[in-house]
């Protein structure tokens, strides 16, 4: 009888190992969505204000890789409902070719399908093996005037917007460009069970301004590389002009939280990179008007996003913020460094470094600045106006970070 009485608790223990086993969605790739901003603002939104009977191609490329795949539209901050007249996804080639065949991506098992306003819309799975750092081309039919309300500016990445349906197009030579993402929020992909990702959240240093377009030189992009081995993904979840407390370029990090970290399955840490706008935009051109931002307002944003990571078994790192002396000096965006300023950072940093509050500290700041002047960044990592890093310092970032502190475990391979 006593063996008799040990099957249920046998057979629930071999399903809850097979259930552990089994492969599992990921976030491989992403792009933290934003409001269209109207043209009172200093910068140019950059992407068409509506589609209609219009193909969007897309090319992103993976972090970790798998046997299928999901694609994430987002109409987050749309008005009407969101039309997919039809998409397909390939293996990209060079510029807007596609490499292979396409297959059909689907919804429901239509090929049609409507985003409410405020709604995600994910695709059913997609048989496309797809190995780590795959580039992948995603196109979308848009057949009913569709305004871009829900966008992402910049991403160091070029989409192609083509008349008609050119979903199965093998190329797309006539095709217009654009800098930025219409619709596009995320690829997942089915992996095995061990796979996770990482969530990098921050500015426009994490989006890659400075690095060299379509090359994938990101920062976020070389770590991918890093932890491609060891089955870890890395999500981009920057926005340009991104601030922990302010809104215009996106909203701030608090509010964003829960969409670009959270909703993101398979993610087990995630890296706060971000800081540096909220102290720099105030009595700039781009918040003339906003007072002063406190190292310890900064600092309590922090402690609220390390709660919300604990909350979620999340484990969280802290980024100190780059050096920044001179920034955008002698352009039409001049005042976002002063002496006040820069004394703001440098009390934020010790607390992020001294604190213990986070689980990690990733100190980005002593790998960039300039060792004979700690308030500038090195001027072979600088891109050139003094506040975003060019491919050489992205590059060193990366190659910077202890991959074994970010997971928590240092079987992490290097």
């Amino acid at each position: 009888m006593s063996g008799l009485r040990a099957l249920p608790f046998l057979l629930l223990f071999s399903l809850q190992l097979a259930a552990a086993s089994e492969p599992h969605w990921v976030a491989s790739w992403g792009a933290s969505a934003q409001a269209r901003w109207d043209d009172s603002f200093i910068l140019p939104v950059g992407v068409p204000a509506s589609v209609e009977q219009q193909s969007v191609r897309d090319v992103v490329r993976l972090s970790v890789g798998g046997k299928r795949l999901r694609i994430v539209l987002s109409n987050r901050y749309g008005a009407t409902p969101l039309q997919v007249g039809e998409m397909r996804v390939a293996l990209a080639g060079d510029g807007a070719a596609l490499m292979g065949r396409s297959r059909a991506v689907t919804f429901g098992g239509s090929a049609n399908a409507s985003a409410a306003p405020g709604a995600v819309l994910v695709s059913d799975p997609v048989d496309l093996p797809a190995g780590a750092l795959a580039r992948l081309a995603i196109t979308t039919y848009y057949p009913a005037p569709t305004p871009v309300s829900t966008f992402h500016w910049g991403g160091q990445q070029t989409p192609y917007l083509a008349n008609g349906n050119a979903t199965a197009a093998a190329d797309l030579p006539a095709a217009a460009r654009f800098a930025g993402r219409a619709f596009l929020n995320a690829v997942l992909v089915e992996a095995p069970a061990a796979t996770r990702s990482v969530v990098v959240l921050g500015d426009s240093i994490t989006d890659g301004n400075g690095s060299s377009p379509d090359q994938d030189r990101r920062w976020t992009d070389v770590l991918a590389q890093r932890l491609a081995p060891s089955g870890v993904g890395v999500v981009n979840a920057g926005i340009s002009g991104a601030r922990l407390l302010g809104e215009r370029m996106g909203a701030n990090a608090l509010a964003r939280f829960d969409q670009d970290v959270l909703a993101r399955p398979g993610v087990a840490s995630v890296i706060v990179m971000m800081g540096i706008n909220d102290i720099g935009w105030p009595g700039s051109p781009f918040a003339p008007g906003d007072a002063a931002v406190s190292a310890e307002q900064v600092i309590e944003a922090y402690r609220q996003l390390i709660a919300r990571a604990r909350s979620h078994k999340l484990r969280i790192v802290g980024a100190t913020l780059l050096p920044f002396e001179g920034a955008l000096a002698g352009t039409p965006y001049e005042g976002h460094y002063s002496p006040a300023k820069e004394a703001v950072r440098q009390r934020v940093n010790r607390w992020i470094v001294g604190s213990g509050q986070f689980d990690a500290v990733f100190d980005a700041d002593a790998v960039l600045r300039d060792p004979a002047r700690p308030s500038r960044m090195r001027a072979d990592y600088d891109s050139g106006d003094h506040l975003h890093p060019g491919d050489a310092g992205y590059r060193a970032l990366a190659k910077a970070l202890d991959l074994g502190q970010l997971m928590g475990k240092k079987r992490v391979r290097h």
